[in-house]
This record gives structure tokens, C-alpha cells and sequence, in this order.
């Protein structure tokens, strides 16, 4: 997979999102991944009437008795992609800035969904406020979901719980989420949007996106840090503070992880340095869920 640095250079993001899937798909089965379809499941005896184009010749031959390929319909799913973009998701590692690492991580996703014949969706938290795109297949839908998405500019902070009522209108119909996140929040409020979105009963996928830099505290000694969407600064020894900060970290990092496995929720935190493959591995196994 490409460096998420050399991915930035490709500012047109439908492009990038082909250059992350092409690349993803090379190696692959590519039949396995593209559209929906039919999974064998198992064998049962031949009844009359039975569709002979099923039969397993193959089992007949082995064992002389007539046998049925029973399959599962792979049935298109309508994915939702939640996208945090609350300030501090401009934090910059090494010239990746978060959001544009959620955006190529989201276009990427959404058309790699739309291969499969899904619908895709999109909702932006920005500033206090919820951007909205409902779900829809076809591929119009998806080049209006790049353009949307091209346009976001991270400002203020995670939108308030008395905004998520637009989420939990729709049309009673299961959906798989995928919530891009920095899941930095002053007041709980990405932790009540998923208490609300869990208890409807949605597979949901938490891809967490944190700086290298925050991982390994590497801020070059004295650092003046800056808190992205209160504006607060303060002073740190950054050598001074480094062990006591990456245990914190940890326990934050495994304290997250636990609360949202107690709601079902899968988790993946993704370095702002690392390619896309292991987000693009977790979501297929969690597609493959939502279509049975």
C-alpha cells in the first residue's frame, strides 16, 4: 500500500480512493470482493424438483448419490460513514493532517462499498452542527458524496447530542456505520452518540485516527501545546513527560476499547502513519456481517 504521505499528494479524491482500492485489490481474488453474490454454505440430498443446474456432479461421482449446492445470498447493505470534523482533527503529523487521512480513509471505503453494490451514506459533525447525506447506490450518488466530502474543513467542536435526531429517522432499515474519529470530546458527547446508535442495533465500526506523533510523544523537547478546539495552550517538557504520558495513553487507549466492546462495538485505532489496508481488512469483515 502507498505511504499515506504520497496519498495526500492526490488531491483529487475520487482518484486517490481508486488508487487505494486498485492497489487494496491487487493480489485478491478480485471476483471475491466486487458485487453482491452467491456464498456456498452446504450440501443437502437431491429432492424432485430441485433446480438441476445445483446438482454436484463432482460428490456424485464420489459418492453415487445426487447432492445440492445450497448457497447464501450476499444481499447489498446500506453503509453509513460518520466523519468527525471538529477542529482538532487539523492536528498534523509529519505533514498528514487527521482529516485529510479520514477523507481518503472514507472515499476509500464508499468506493469500495459501491463495487459491492451497496449505498452508501455520509454524515459530517462540524462546529456544533450535522451534515447530511442519505443513502443511495448508484454511482451519481457516490461522485456527490467525493464532491461533499472534498469540501470539508474541520472547525469548532464535536456536534451536540440534540442534533442527532436526523440519525434516528430513518427507515427503521439495519445499516453498517463507520464512524471516523479523533474521539477527542469535552463533555461525552461522541460517547452518547454511540450509547444512542448502539442501542439501535447497527453494526458499528469505530476507526480511531491518532497521530504517530501523539503515540510516541515526539514534540522535540520544550513544546507549546495547543488544545485545537479550545484554543488553551500549555507548557511541557516533552522528555520530561514522556513515560508518564505514554502510560496514560495506554490505560486511555484500553479504556476506550473495553467500553466500546461492552456496546459491541468494533474498534481499530489507525496511526495517521500507517496505510489503509488493515481499516480496508475490518471493514470487509464487518460488510460481510451486516449482508447475512
Amino acid at each position: 500500500m502507498l505511504n499515506p504521505k504520497v496519498l495526500m499528494t492526490i488531491k483529487d479524491l475520487p482518484l486517490l480512493a481508486k488508487t487505494v482500492i486498485d492497489g487494496f485489490m491487487n493480489g485478491f481474488n478480485k471476483s471475491k470482493v466486487k458485487g453482491p453474490g452467491l456464498e456456498f454454505s452446504q450440501y443437502r440430498s437431491y429432492q424432485p424438483g430441485d433446480d438441476l443446474r445445483w446438482l454436484d456432479w463432482r460428490m456424485f461421482a464420489r459418492s453415487d448419490r445426487y447432492y445440492i449446492r445450497e448457497s447464501e445470498v450476499e444481499t447489498s447493505i446500506s453503509v453509513r460513514f460518520l466523519v468527525d470534523a471538529s477542529a482538532s482533527m487539523n492536528h498534523d503529523d509529519d505533514g498528514v493532517k487527521k482529516i485529510a487521512y479520514a477523507k481518503a480513509l472514507t472515499a476509500s471505503l464508499a468506493y469500495l462499498a459501491n463495487l459491492q453494490g451497496d449505498s452508501v451514506a455520509l454524515n459530517i459533525f462540524k462546529d456544533g452542527e450535522l451534515f447530511s447525506m442519505p443513502s443511495k447506490p448508484d454511482p451519481q450518488h457516490l461522485q456527490r458524496l467525493f464532491y461533499n466530502l472534498q469540501q470539508v474543513d474541520p472547525a469548532g467542536a464535536f456536534t451536540k447530542p440534540v442534533h442527532y435526531q436526523e440519525l434516528f429517522a430513518g427507515n427503521g432499515r439495519k445499516e453498517l456505520l463507520v464512524f471516523v474519529t479523533d474521539m477527542y470530546q469535552a463533555d461525552g458527547e461522541i460517547n452518547a452518540l454511540l450509547n444512542s446508535l448502539s442501542a439501535l442495533r447497527h453494526e458499528i465500526i469505530v476507526f480511531h485516527l491518532i497521530g504517530q506523533n501523539e503515540l510516541d510523544f515526539d514534540f522535540k523537547g520544550f513544546s507549546t501545546l495547543e488544545d485545537l478546539e479550545t484554543g488553551q495552550t500549555i507548557q511541557v517538557n516533552t522528555q520530561g513527560a514522556k513515560d508518564n504520558y505514554k502510560e496514560r495513553l495506554q490505560e486511555h487507549l484500553a479504556a476506550i476499547k473495553s467500553n466500546l466492546a461492552a456496546k459491541r462495538i468494533v474498534y481499530q485505532m489507525v496511526s495517521t502513519q500507517q496505510p489503509l489496508d488493515e481499516a480496508l481488512r475490518v471493514f470487509l469483515v464487518q460488510r460481510k456481517k451486516g449482508a447475512r
